[in-house]
């Protein structure tokens, strides 16, 4: 029986790219996007696409709903992928502004994961991945919502595999440094949405985190292509009993060690340095 999965976050990055090519290896893959515009590009495609906004529960029931439709009742894999970065100093950034981070890169995750759980016990079989990030291990200055996010993210993913360890559900996490996708424009314009820089007292370092997020082409030199993140997928996808963690690229490594070694006052004088 073809292995059937949900992608979520699928209109760029590394939903895309991972939705493509496990489509193209043979597998029943439901892509997922929060815009109708992009859901129709991939329908074109050729790819199964349906509509699904992680911060509108009612988006999330239907998108389910249609993914079950298409693949006969079956989810062997859920990829939650979707998210997007909330640049900005903790002070500068609106409480709303860091509840819609939490809703689109945490709740719905839950609301989907809770939604499939049930269809993965009923089968038998199931594989969770969630797509975390370095900054899920250690913290970076301006990325306070999005490491809030991602830190949350890491310590609901633990709880949920020792939760499920005594079922046929397996749960793992994905930890990805730099990527080429679109997360950097799309973080500008949330800055832009929701950071008054004129009024802050950290308005130069914003003016060198707009000029980071707005270049066209990446500035971090480990940045990979999202192929590095299908190769763990594949692996997980491959394996009868997939690793808790993979981490992909560089950074991911560094970080994952020193936050192991150093201790907290060093490490802080490492990360820093960081805009």
């Amino acid at each position: 029986m073809t292995t059937a999965i949900l992608i979520t976050g699928c209109s760029s990055g590394i939903g895309y790219h991972c939705a493509q090519s496990l489509h193209q290896a043979g597998y029943l893959v439901v892509a997922s996007c929060r815009q109708q515009a992009d859901v129709d590009r991939l329908r074109n495609e050729g790819l199964h696409c349906v509509q699904l906004d992680l911060a509108d529960n009612a988006s999330i029931e239907q998108g389910l709903t249609e993914t079950l439709a298409i693949t006969g009742g079956r989810l062997d894999v859920l990829f939650n992928n979707g998210a997007y970065g909330q640049p900005g100093a903790l002070e500068d950034l609106p409480t709303d502004a860091l509840r819609e981070q939490f809703e689109t890169n945490l709740f719905g995750w839950h609301s989907l994961t809770r939604a499939v759980i049930p269809v993965m016990l009923r089968q038998g079989n199931g594989k969770i991945v969630q797509n975390s990030s370095v900054l899920g291990l250690v913290a970076m200055k301006y990325r306070g919502a999005y490491n809030a996010s991602k830190f949350a993210l890491e310590g609901y993913t633990d709880t949920l595999r020792l939760e499920l360890a005594n079922t046929p559900i397996q749960v793992s996490l994905i930890e990805p440094g730099p990527i080429e996708s679109q997360f950097r424009a799309n973080a500008k314009r949330q800055f832009e949405a929701h950071i008054d820089m004129a009024a802050s007292r950290h308005a130069q370092n914003y003016q060198n985190t707009l000029d980071r997020l707005g270049k066209p082409s990446p500035s971090n030199k480990f940045t990979l292509t999202p192929e590095a993140v299908l190769k763990p997928m594949q692996m997980i996808l491959d394996s009868d009993t997939p690793a808790a963690r993979y981490y992909v690229t560089q950074p991911t490594y560094i970080f994952g060690f020193l936050r192991r070694l150093l201790p907290v006052r060093w490490l802080d004088k490492i990360l820093i340095k960081s805009d």
